[in-house]
């Protein structure tokens, strides 16, 4: 459900003004390809039916016993499987149903061909292994349903359905299949950066998914940039209950650029698994050499399996590029917050926090504005080889 926060009045009174009276300038001087219609929200459903459908499908292959064995041993000796690669050794059924899901998830997520096989089977809960063990036939859940749902559907080997609590493990052991949000986060985020960029709301190249400052590939000064990088991260609540598995978290900062027009840099940040746990990344958030103001602003954002990039960029952009420089700087968080449609907000894509007017002198703890995260930061300069 989206959040009702103090982010939902708007702009204050003085930067709904300054959008009132710049906007229509705007528009009108921007290129064709710069202003593009408001997308229709991406549809969880079509993820949704291709979760089900492979789920259902691996279910009633778990009859023939030299294959549910084979799956049993791959889901004891990993924490997750990727399903095409295991399923080259079960029947043409399977392997076309979980082909054809793929392509669906694939295309509803904005993703290119080249993303790749998305699915993934994994134990609900180590607790129960030892029922895995014992031999044990499990039931099957597709991961996709909504964050507040109180029951999902299980499928045993049989066909039949199950009710079970969302919130709770069952005591019947279930695999759980789902995407990849891993993977499918880095294809997505390298698309939104693509879009961005496509539609005027220019966006830095992705960074490699190690934490390192040294390894960053954000365009370097003669000397060297100002970055600010968090030391220290923790969520309260990262919106994702037992069968989703680990959250899959990104952050868009939003400032200013070297140009006057607004830009939106997506930071992936892998290592935020589960709430409740202190990560010590040393990741940089912010590349200071890309904004004319000292200030910017991050929304935190859980993306929930089925988020469409290009949709989302085509958003973000048609809200975005209605704002210009004036000479001082405008808070961009409720900006970026209301340019997501309000249907997208009933699972996906799930607002977890967001941090106004970073400032490039920041050093020590932020809390987050809705209260769910608070993060340290600290200046850091990277320094040209």
């Amino acid at each position: 459900m989206r959040p009702s926060l103090p982010r939902r009045r708007g702009l204050c009174a003085a930067a709904a003004s300054l959008v009132a009276l710049c906007a229509a300038q705007t528009l009108s001087a921007l290129p064709a390809t710069a202003a593009p219609k408001a997308p229709a929200p991406a549809s969880a459903s079509v993820v949704r039916t291709a979760e089900d459908r492979a789920a259902r499908a691996v279910a009633g292959s778990l009859t023939d016993s030299a294959w549910r064995a084979r799956v049993r041993t791959a889901a004891l000796g990993s924490d997750e499987v990727a399903l095409a690669p295991l399923a080259r050794r079960a029947d043409s059924t399977l392997r076309s149903t979980l082909a054809d899901a793929d392509r669906r998830i694939a295309a509803a997520k904005g993703l290119p061909a080249g993303a790749g096989s998305l699915l993934r089977l994994r134990l609900g809960d180590d607790s129960m292994r030892p029922a895995l063990e014992a031999g044990a036939t499990p039931w099957v859940v597709p991961a996709a349903a909504d964050d507040d749902a109180t029951t999902v559907t299980a499928y045993d080997s049989r066909g039949r359905a199950h009710t079970i609590d969302a919130r709770k493990v069952p005591a019947h052991p279930v695999y759980v299949v789902d995407i990849d949000g891993s993977k499918a986060l880095a294809a997505g985020l390298e698309v939104l950066s693509e879009e961005l960029t496509r539609y005027g709301v220019a966006s830095a190249p992705q960074a490699p998914r190690s934490a390192s400052p040294a390894h960053s590939r954000t365009p370097a000064a003669t000397a060297g940039f100002w970055t600010t990088r968090i030391t220290a991260v923790e969520l309260a609540d990262d919106e994702e209950p037992w069968v989703k598995g680990d959250a899959e978290i990104y952050t868009l900062v939003a400032g200013f650029g070297q140009d006057g027009k607004v830009r939106v840099d997506p930071v992936d940040m892998p290592y935020l698994d589960n709430d409740g746990t202190v990560y010590r990344p040393n990741q940089i958030l912010v590349n200071w050499s890309f904004y004319k103001y000292d200030l910017a602003d991050a929304v935190m954002m859980e993306d929930d399996g089925s988020t469409n990039y290009r949709d989302l960029a085509k958003a973000i952009a048609t809200a975005l590029l209605t704002l210009t420089d004036q000479g001082a700087y405008i808070p961009l968080v409720n900006p970026v917050l209301d340019a997501i449609p309000d249907d997208w907000w009933t699972d996906d894509p799930d607002y977890v926090d967001s941090w106004y007017t970073l400032a490039r002198s920041d050093n020590g703890t932020r809390h987050g504005a809705r209260g769910n995260g608070w993060m340290t930061v600290e200046p850091y300069f990277v320094q040209e080889f």
